[in-house]
């Protein structure tokens, strides 16, 4: 565990955020003002590759240390948030059709939320990691408004997660699959070039908004094109998974290949973005992932970009904001913990 220091000790009753990752679970305290207990990354083993029980029983040790480093009573904890990578149900039951951090059969159909609620004894809430950092990156950005406002955060990563907010609470649906913005289909005219072919995403569909505004979007579908425009660029000396994550440093350096790519993602998120407009008309697009830690230059261009691409009204232009997410590492622990302090607040 990362020996953090803590910011202070509880003086009142407290929530605990656990987020739960392929490698690592990160964990965090939120007290009953609003207010987290550590300002720095804390992790631990997750385990999720040993199965199900192994990886209960690191989610309770994550929960043990942060109670520990904060001086935090466990009789002061009313709630746990707890957050995984999809897909899940909306009540934290793994799909049975696994995926890249559950594929074991043991984990398929394995209810994470039940399971880590008895272990630890304490109320557990469940969202999935996109859904948990959009709430974070909303009470971020409103801060004390953040009840009365309304987002969609899109965060770009090897996928493209994201997340709805109304009223400062995630939109979850039926099966717990809203949000799901990687996946929605954009149209792709004034995206592609004349010459590219559609790209496909590995969900199956073709021209959604992942098969381009993604890591594996690059290396699948835009590099290889763009490389065949620029058949002597450094690059293409390199097998292409290395050359899609080399990609950003060569767009803080404003090589014209890696800004063609990056165009493309943009006008892609702001596709995203004008559908959200016609659909939800939110109070703010917020957007995260690998492009907020890129060189402050080059990550004002993007957001610009994306803001330049997305289609609104001019009524909504007085109204609307763009930010990018801040505190990303932390952002799903502290999103979890933010979704059990309101659940513990409204009963």
């Amino acid at each position: 565990m990362d020996q953090a220091e803590p910011v202070r000790t509880p003086a009142s009753w407290v929530v605990v955020g656990l987020d739960n990752g392929g490698t690592c679970n990160n964990a965090t305290v939120l007290d009953a003002t609003g207010q987290f207990l550590v300002d720095h990354l804390v992790e631990n083993p997750s385990l999720v590759q040993d199965g199900p029980e192994s990886a209960v029983e690191a989610l309770a040790e994550a929960f043990q240390n942060i109670l520990e480093l904060t001086s935090t009573p466990l009789t002061l904890v009313r709630a746990v948030g707890l957050d995984t990578p999809g897909p899940a149900s909306a009540t934290g039951v793994i799909s049975s059709k696994g995926s890249t951090n559950f594929n074991q059969v043991s984990w398929h159909g394995f209810d994470v939320r039940g399971a880590l609620e008895a272990r630890l004894g304490l109320p557990v809430i469940y969202n999935n990691d996109a859904n948990a950092a959009a709430l974070y990156a909303h009470h971020r950005h409103f801060g004390a408004d953040a009840m009365r406002r309304s987002s969609i955060a899109a965060i770009v990563g090897t996928g493209m997660g994201g997340g709805v907010v109304e009223s400062g609470r995630v939109v979850s649906g039926a099966a717990g699959m809203a949000g799901e913005l990687g996946h929605v289909q954009i149209p792709m005219h004034g995206v592609l070039e004349s010459d590219q072919p559609m790209p496909a995403c590995n969900c199956g569909f073709e021209g959604d908004v992942e098969s381009v505004a993604s890591l594996t979007g690059i290396k699948n579908n835009l590099l290889p094109y763009w490389l065949s425009k620029f058949p002597d660029h450094p690059l293409a000396a390199e097998p292409i998974g290395r050359a899609a994550k080399l990609l950003r440093g060569y767009g803080e350096k404003e090589d014209p290949l890696a800004l063609a790519v990056f165009g493309q993602q943009a006008k892609a998120i702001g596709k995203l973005f004008t559908i959200a407009a016609n659909f939800t008309d939110p109070d703010a697009y917020l957007l995260g992932g690998g492009v907020v830690e890129a060189e402050p230059r080059f990550r004002q261009w993007f957001l610009n970009s994306v803001r330049e691409a997305t289609q609104l009204r001019q009524e909504q232009q007085a109204a609307t904001s763009f930010a990018l997410v801040a505190d990303l590492d932390m952002a799903g622990a502290r999103g979890a913990a933010v979704a059990a302090l309101e659940r513990v607040k409204t009963g």
